[in-house]
């Protein structure tokens, strides 16, 4: 399916992933059992977890803002309890972090949430272990959770990488003697203006049928094969309605079905005028749906829906703009609907009429 290809294809190297021309892009980098995602901003989220096949699930979430003397915080999440590992849980109220066998600190764990905050003693230990072959594990009585640290060197260094770490004593992986002054600031999240669309009665006339199937040739013609959105074919041939929404007083959004796979759909949305000639500008071919002038993709991992991808695009009143771009994690059975959230880009949206944020 298409969401499978596109997650195996990011995961073989970084990749700048939808920004506008002239700004910063986002990274989103994996090896073996551990993650990164580096936004727009140069903040940057590594996740680790499980040997893909083991139980219990458990990841760590590793955050580092951009800028000299940021520290990396932590994160732990566990999967859903069974029975022993629920009575262990109770029983010791805490988990412990052994390394290597050596206790590491303690966790206060949240049961509701099934998550802890790592202290600057645990992380102390945890980011070192990391970068060797070490058994890492957050245990409760008998119960034990433990982290793979295969992969995590490659993706903290692609971390320091990004951030321009590399060389400084702040550096995760590869320290040196350059000034830590010398690492990359942060970046300011751009700011997008979230223009009003039309309301429903205020158009001056809807798109009649005739104009619909007007404007499906014309979104037609530029396809090599019809396949590439199969809601464009002729409707006797198998082909799906156009839905229209009114933007603005010239300006209308389309949409229709383009593919369908196991657990997703993809509709494609597309800005026309709204009279001769069209002019047709394509914003996705991968949304899911549309509300009050923002598109939105989301889209499963796999069928059981433990991790997700989401992309929006919100409309300024000229164009759509790409404004997110976030996935939950791998799909390592840690939590339904994924273990975190991990963007490689985030926007400020502030509402036109008054400008705060949305």
């Amino acid at each position: 399916m298409r969401l499978s290809r596109m997650l195996v294809a990011m995961s073989v190297v970084g990749l700048p992933l939808g920004v506008q021309a002239g700004e910063a892009s986002g990274l989103y980098f994996s090896h073996h059992d551990w993650e990164l995602a580096c936004d727009n901003t140069r903040t940057c989220r590594a996740a680790g977890y499980q040997r893909d096949g083991d139980r219990p699930a458990v990841s760590v979430l590793l955050t580092r803002r951009a800028g000299p003397h940021e520290p990396v915080t932590g994160e732990l999440r566990i999967g859903e309890l069974d029975g022993d590992a629920a009575d262990s849980l109770a029983s010791e109220g805490r988990l412990s972090l052994r390394i290597d066998g050596e206790f590491a600190g303690r966790v206060e764990f949240a049961p509701e949430t099934l998550s802890a905050g790592l202290s600057e003693r645990e992380m102390a230990a945890l980011l070192p272990a990391l970068r060797r072959d070490s058994v890492i594990e957050w245990v409760a009585g008998d119960s034990r959770w433990r982290l793979s640290d295969t992969g995590a060197a490659a993706v903290l260094l692609k971390m320091d990488d990004f951030q321009g770490r590399v060389g400084t004593p702040g550096a995760m992986v590869r320290q040196g003697s350059r000034r830590e002054e010398d690492v990359l600031p942060p970046l300011p999240a751009p700011v997008v203006i979230a223009a009003p669309v039309a309301e429903g009665g205020a158009t001056d006339r809807p798109l009649t049928s005739a104009a619909l199937q007007e404007v499906r040739e014309v979104l037609r013609a530029p396809l090599e094969h019809v396949d590439e959105c199969f809601g464009l074919a002729a409707l006797e041939d198998g082909g799906r309605e156009l839905t229209a929404s009114r933007l603005s007083d010239s300006r209308w959004l389309v949409s229709t079905l383009c593919w369908q796979a196991a657990y997703n759909t993809g509709d494609g949305y597309w800005v026309i005028n709204d009279a001769p000639p069209y002019e047709p500008v394509l914003v996705t071919e991968s949304g899911s749906f549309y509300e009050d002038g923002t598109i939105t993709a989301a889209h499963k991992g796999r069928g059981i829906g433990d991790c997700w991808s989401r992309d929006d695009w919100t409309w300024d009143g000229e164009q759509f703009i790409h404004t997110a771009s976030f996935s939950t994690g791998m799909c390592r059975l840690v939590a339904a609907g994924g273990a975190w959230t991990l963007p490689t880009r985030v926007t400020e949206i502030r509402r036109a009429a008054d400008g705060r944020p949305r």
